[in-house]
Formats: structure tokens, sequence, C-alpha cells
């Protein structure tokens, strides 16, 4: 859409470590997957420009440390928050047992008005899974969201995720072109070509605690 204003949003991935939300931004924007991603220490972000109808939606996507001792430094993130993608690893019940108190939490800082989507990403390690997909969808309902089943190994789910989160924050702004929803899952025809890629704050340092882990990460 040349021409076109686009509405800036801000995005931002959060859920525990290693959950794959580092790989889940990378291949998305970028097209990059590796088996070896390290842990996120720092906040990152990078630019997407999605086009919904005849709108145009810019998305600043903040990657953001999942481990415990960085929880505190999370609010410093998501207070100005558009729209949160929630992930979990389908074959980690923890790591959804976490996405509920991150949902609260959010909803006590940023307020009801944030967009949300929860997203069971590592589907490729579908044969490993430890949560209830039935669970989880009833769950995302119960809390306005919608659930989608991803991984960004296998870059599945990825387009339709931010597809939906792009659409449901333009129609909040008022600004929808049209296009539909892709739902809890539905497929989205409607993406555009990436923009300008901008990458700050990544700590490329090796990790220690998962030195060449490769058992689907991600």
């Amino acid at each position: 859409m040349s021409g076109a204003k686009a509405e800036r949003f801000k995005v931002v991935l959060l859920g525990e470590g290693r959950v794959g939300k580092t790989s889940i931004l990378r291949r998305y924007i970028k097209g990059e997957y590796s088996d070896r991603a390290e842990s996120t220490l720092q906040a990152s972000y990078l630019d997407k420009r999605v086009t919904v109808g005849t709108s145009t939606a810019q998305l600043s996507v903040w990657d953001t440390a999942g481990q415990e001792r960085f929880h505190a430094l999370g609010p410093i993130y998501y207070r100005d928050a558009d729209a949160a993608l929630l992930v979990y690893d389908i074959t980690d019940a923890e790591s959804f047992a976490k996405v509920k108190k991150w949902v609260k939490e959010l909803r006590k800082i940023v307020g009801n008005d944030i967009v949300l989507a929860i997203a069971g990403n590592k589907i490729d390690l579908e044969k490993s899974r430890n949560v209830n997909e039935q669970e989880a969808m009833k769950y995302a309902e119960s809390v306005g969201s919608n659930h989608f089943n991803t991984s960004a190994k296998a870059n599945k789910g990825l387009d339709e995720v931010f597809m939906d989160l792009s659409q449901r924050m333009l129609l909040r702004r008022g600004t929808s072109g049209g296009g539909n929803s892709s739902g809890s899952g539905g497929a989205a025809s409607n993406r555009a070509p990436a923009s300008k890629h901008k990458l700050v704050i990544v700590d490329d340092a090796p990790s220690a605690k998962y030195p060449g882990k490769s058992s689907g990460c991600c």
C-alpha cells in the first residue's frame, strides 16, 4: 500500500524462557531460524509493516527476557503496549500456567483494552504435547484472546497470529480498511512484505546454560 499512512503499534512477546519467543520474532520478520538461538537477556525489537485490507499497520514487536530473574523488568516494556502475544511451549505445561499469570499482570498494569493473542508454540513436537489444546483454546476465549498453534522451526501459524493482532488493533483504533480476521487459526491471505528491519539492544553473547541446545528449541 504505497502512500498509505501506517498506524503504529507496539506488540510485546511474553512467556517463560525457552518457549521460542525470539525464534518467533526472527522467523516472522527476518525469515531466520536457528536451533541454537540463545536465551534473551535484554529487550529487543524488530519492525514489520502489515497490510490489512486498505489499512497499514507498522508493528514494533518487542522480545523480552522470560527468565524469572528478569520478571520485574517486564512492566518497563509492556506498559505502553497495544497488544501482547503470550507464548507457551506445548510440551511444557508449566509454561502454559505462567501465561495465565502474564494475562493477569497485563490487565492490572496495562488495562483491559490491550489486544491479546496466545500461541502454543513448538507444534513440530506434537507427539510430546503436554498441554491440552482444547483447554488452552477455552482459556484464550475466556480472556478475549484468540489461540494459535505455531512453530518457528516449521514456520507455521506466525503470519496468522500477527495478521489477527494487526486487524484487531486497527479495528480498536477505528482505522481498519477491511479484510477478514483469521480467528483462532484461520489463514489470512493479505500478508504484506517486510519493511526495513530494525534491531536494538540484542544480546548475542553465548549462553553458558544452554550451550549448543538443539532439541526443538522453538
